[in-house]
Parts: structure tokens; sequence; C-alpha cells
């Protein structure tokens, strides 16, 4: 275990002002982690003070790439130009691939409470960059949970085993998962190999293949097989473990557009200034 423990990154969350004023704990999107390949950016709200959530995220452009929110405590209101509207409870979760262009909104449905979720941005590939865009948007019952002595298991994105998640990304292949674990107990698994892969815990603290890993921490994988053994601390942990294949094609980011060059970039601010930023309505699913 002394191998791969010396081929992985810690990277601490840092707080951050989003939205309206929102405080997240960010990873990717760093200095320490700008872009994890096919992953650009990871924002983790949790706060049960409603100063820092309550101005929410008013209506905002996407362009380039997808977003996945997954909320695990709190209400949360989905907008967008395309006329979907989504209401996300504890549990639930949104897939959006703004891809040619979404305007949306996410604003809290609570004035107090636990407000808590991710919010991850997958990269396209530059083929897909113009794509239309696709809202999915599923309640908390419509993921699978597998439950074992040691640890509780969502399937999110992808699968695990032969268990299937509703959503599936066939660009990035990615998989999501929420894992709980019990004290002192083990969590093994083996991601695709050559993937990018991380662990990011959000309850707790535990070892990741022997090397500690605090509360709000991201644990970047660097190993060939990307095989991994996280051990949860004398309290329960609680993280998610994401994997995806990368692109390896030039990212060019301004704010919420993201794409492969910068005149790419100089016709996205062109077509929002202009008011033809939207081109195709978004269709939407539910289960």
């Amino acid at each position: 275990m002394n191998t791969l423990a010396n081929s992985i990154r810690i990277i601490p969350a840092t707080a951050v002002p989003e939205g309206a004023g929102v405080i997240v704990h960010r990873t990717i999107g760093t200095a320490a982690l700008r872009n994890y390949d096919p992953f650009l950016l990871l924002d983790h709200i949790s706060s049960d003070n409603p100063n820092d959530y309550i101005a929410g995220f008013p209506s905002h452009p996407h362009r380039g790439f997808i977003t996945f929110t997954y909320m695990l405590d709190g209400y949360m209101q989905h907008q967008d130009s395309m006329g979907n509207t989504g209401n996300l409870e504890p549990g639930s979760a949104q897939w959006m691939k703004a891809a040619s262009g979404v305007i949306h909104s996410e604003m809290p449905k609570q004035e107090n409470g636990l407000l808590r979720g991710f919010q991850l941005w997958i990269n396209l590939p530059a083929v897909n960059k113009m794509d239309h865009p696709e809202y999915q948007e599923f309640p908390a019952t419509a993921f699978p949970v597998i439950e074992t002595a040691d640890y509780r298991l969502k399937v999110l994105i992808g699968r695990f085993g032969d268990t299937v998640a509703p959503i599936q990304d066939d660009l990035t292949q990615v998989t999501y998962f929420d894992v709980q674990l019990q004290p002192g107990q083990h969590f093994q698994h083996q991601l695709p190999a050559q993937n990018t892969s991380f662990v990011y815990v959000f309850e707790g603290n535990g070892q990741f293949n022997g090397q500690a890993v605090a509360l709000h921490s991201l644990v970047a994988m660097a190993t060939d097989d990307n095989i991994f053994d996280f051990v949860a601390g004398e309290q329960e942990a609680r993280f998610i473990v994401v994997s995806g294949k990368p692109l390896h094609e030039p990212i060019v980011q301004y704010g919420p557009f993201v794409m492969s060059t910068r005149e790419q970039i100089d016709e996205a601010l062109q077509d929002y200034q202009s008011n033809q930023f939207v081109r195709d309505k978004a269709w939407i699913k539910r289960k």
C-alpha cells in the first residue's frame, strides 16, 4: 500500500463565494487543482446558516459542459431558459448537458435549516460542445442502493458491479457513488484503469491507502490501476467516489463558458450579449 499512498494528492477544500454570495467548499477548480480532466469543478455546499446560501444562484449561462447536481439535505428549485422547472429535494439529482447553451437559476426553497449538496462540472468533447442541451431530474428513490454490513452505497451515475444508475454518460463514461462507511471498516474498490478518479470526504475522516484524509478533503488518484482502500476513522465516514475518462483536449475557460479555443469563447460572449445564446430547446426526463 505504500506505493499507492505516495501516488495520491490530497486537496483540502477552499471556501469560495459563488452565485449571489453562496459559500461553497471548492476543490476542483482552485489553484491547487485547476482542472482534473474531464472534471472542471467540484463545489460542496454545506451550511445550516441561511446567510451562507439564501442568495442562491440567480440566472446565469453555461456552454460547453455538463453539470451534475446532487442534493443531500434541503431544497433547491431549478428554472431554465427552455422552460424546464425542477424541484431538487434531499437525495435527488439533476443532470444538465448545457452543450450549446443554457441559462438557468438554482434558488433555495428554504429560509433556514441545513442545505447540503454537490455540483460537479464535467467537460464535453470538442465535437459535442454545441450539441442540443439535455436536462434530466431524478428523485431520491430512482437511485439504487447497495447495503452490506460495512457500507451503504448509492449509485448515482454509471454502474457498480451489476447495479446500474438511471444516469449514464456515454461520452466520458462517468461513475459517481455516495458511500457511507461504518467506523473502522474498509471500502475497497477498483475503478477503470487510466481513468481520472477522486474521492471527496464530506462526513467524518479516514485513511486512503494508508494516508490520513480529513473532512472536506479530495483525494486525487494517480495510480495506473486505480485500486484503493478507504478505512473509516472512529466515526462513520461518508464520501463520494467519482471517475471518468479523460478527454486529453485543450480547455479554454471563461467563467461559465468552457470551449476548445479562444475564438469559441469570444463567440459565446457575443452570443450571450446579443441574446442569441440559447439555440435549442432542451428536453426534460423525469422518473
